[in-house]
């Protein structure tokens, strides 16, 4: 798909979308309140500039939520699941590739744990419900995803799934795979810092900058501060 295919596509999900939410009632806003993870990685048991890899529907959406924690040094709009070959906007955007649009965190654990992190995915960075979709985007390559690059980082995600499944926070059921992490491939240069550089942009007031308010409403404390 071209980007300007991407555009006029997004476009016209975004104009079904808040039709639907205009008539079902639904809104971005809603909170959803969880608890802290029971489980987390020991700030103490590693060192230096950490990364984690999220998958959540559209990577505009999410890589601008966690841009703005404070502790996340840079996150990267990109691809996991599949292989080099396929891992580009127009291959992945049809839908016959084994990626799902991710992103790549990095971030310094003194300041924020891993906990934390998958905390904000759940809460406000998408719908852990959803399945193969989220929001106005379908297919597998939106499915909601933890790639976990070590055994900490899947003990921590499956024991938080474990517990947000039996705290009932959500209710529907809770599709999120957590995977090994084979490799991540940054997406294509356009589609970095993408809410930042188009804040304007139809797909981005009505997706994206929502969620930015949750956020801030939300977990202020975690928040970079403001220069």
């Amino acid at each position: 798909m071209s980007r300007r295919n991407l555009r006029a596509s997004r476009l016209i999900a975004v104009a079904v979308f808040a039709a639907l939410l205009s008539t079902s009632g639904l809104t971005h806003a809603a909170v959803v309140t969880l608890p802290d993870p029971a489980v987390d990685v020991n700030a103490a048991s590693v060192k230096g500039t950490q990364t984690a890899v999220l998958a959540g529907g559209c990577f505009w959406c999410t890589e601008a939520v966690f841009e703005q924690l404070a502790g996340v040094h840079k996150v990267v709009a990109g691809f996991a699941g599949g292989d080099a070959a396929s891992a580009h906007y127009e291959v992945v955007s049809a839908g016959k590739t084994n990626h799902t649009e991710s992103i790549q965190i990095s971030f310094d654990p003194a300041k924020i744990s891993y906990g934390q992190l998958l905390k904000v995915f759940f809460s406000v960075a998408h719908d852990p419900t959803q399945l193969n979709r989220q929001g106005p985007d379908y297919g597998r390559q939106y499915r909601s995803a933890i790639f976990y690059k070590d055994a900490e980082q899947k003990r921590v995600a499956q024991a938080y799934l474990k517990q947000l499944e039996e705290a009932k926070v959500f209710h529907k059921p809770i599709v999120t795979e957590v995977v090994e992490l084979k490799a991540f491939y940054p997406a294509e240069e356009y589609h970095q810092q993408f809410v930042r550089r188009h804040p304007n942009h139809p797909y981005v007031v009505v997706n994206a900058l929502p969620k930015l308010d949750k956020l801030k409403k939300q977990y202020p404390e975690l928040l970079k501060k403001s220069k």
